[in-house]
């Protein structure tokens, strides 16, 4: 794998930019349990104690650095697909900035323009959110991490929803939310979905009231878009025509599941009216599945038996104007 990594970072050439000087390419993938291999505190979650070198996961550097390649390949290959690589990358369950610096430098995305956008979260885990994004296509204007809360109950032990504004090459701003909402534990978990949802909605609804046409939420919902409902009515759902097809992002006992999605501010699908949402199903992260018909996607460890794989999510792309 490691030769291949490098015959991609040798034969990779960066596209011509004048082709798509208009638009944004658009990446989220949630990286699973993208941890590095050190116990950086005394009181480390349970999480981060796993993935280290001596934790019961033996999480090595060299383990690390084989996610980090796979990773860069993987942006590699949706470049030679798309024509670029992601101007806009969200990411989920990353430990720290600390692991994306890593990511950017220990690859062939080192020759690339990336800057990081990251906040720690209270996530119990120990993972957050975060975004990268190309320095020269995009100028950050503001960032911040935004809690889950509503008014009856205080914020939630959770991944925080993350807003980043830029200002494009063009002159117009768009903003980015980041999300990772809470995990499924049977019907008793899901007010704490529709209490991020919730909170979504009123950002939303915020931006839009200021004056913000360009918006774009997405990320990693753990739940379908017949459960979003309510939030797509103010804002477009891409990922429902697709999910009505029966595609998904991540498989659950032999069927495919779309949590992973990209919404848009109407103003934007307006400007935008052949705007698809893609899943990306990378050829050499993809694997038989043995257990139910066709494939999945290649995990880091397959319950305890380190396989090599990124996660158990395909990651999502848009390109808009």
């Amino acid at each position: 794998m490691l030769v291949s990594l490098l015959i991609a970072a040798i034969l990779w050439r960066e596209p011509q930019e004048a082709a798509r000087e208009d638009s944004l390419f658009l990446m989220f993938w949630n990286l699973e349990n993208f941890f590095d291999w050190r116990r950086d505190t005394v009181l480390a979650s349970s999480s981060e104690a796993e993935f280290t070198s001596l934790g019961k996961r033996h999480w090595t550097k060299r383990k690390f650095v084989r996610k980090c390649q796979a990773i860069a390949k993987s942006l590699l290959w949706t470049a030679d697909e798309q024509g670029s690589l992601p101007d806009v990358f969200g990411v989920a369950e990353v430990e720290s900035e600390k692991v994306l610096e890593l990511l950017l430098k220990e690859t062939a995305l080192r020759r690339q323009d990336y800057g990081i956008v990251h906040y720690d979260s209270p996530d119990p885990r120990g993972i957050d959110v975060a975004l990268l994004y190309r320095k020269r296509r995009l100028k950050l204007l503001d960032s911040k991490p935004l809690r889950i809360s509503n008014d009856s109950l205080p914020p939630l032990l959770t991944r925080d929803i993350l807003l980043v504004s830029f200002r494009r090459e063009g002159g117009d701003s768009i903003t980015f939310l980041v999300n990772h909402h809470p995990s499924k534990y049977g019907s008793s978990s899901d007010w704490r979905r529709e209490a991020a949802m919730a909170r979504l909605e009123t950002i939303t609804d915020s931006l839009l009231a200021s004056g913000w046409k360009n918006i774009v939420a997405m990320g990693d919902f753990n739940d379908t878009p017949g459960s979003t409902s309510e939030y797509s009515k103010k804002m477009v759902n891409l990922a429902a025509p697709l999910a009505a097809r029966g595609q998904g992002t991540i498989k659950y006992s032999g069927r495919w599941e779309m949590i992973d999605m990209f919404f848009i501010s109407p103003f934007l699908a307006k400007r935008n009216p052949a705007a698809r949402m893609k899943v990306e199903k990378i050829p050499f992260l993809m694997v038989k599945d043995n257990t139910h018909s066709g494939e999945k996607p290649l995990r880091t460890f397959t319950g305890p038996r380190y396989t090599g794989g990124v996660s158990d999510h395909c990651p999502i792309t848009l390109v808009i104007r």
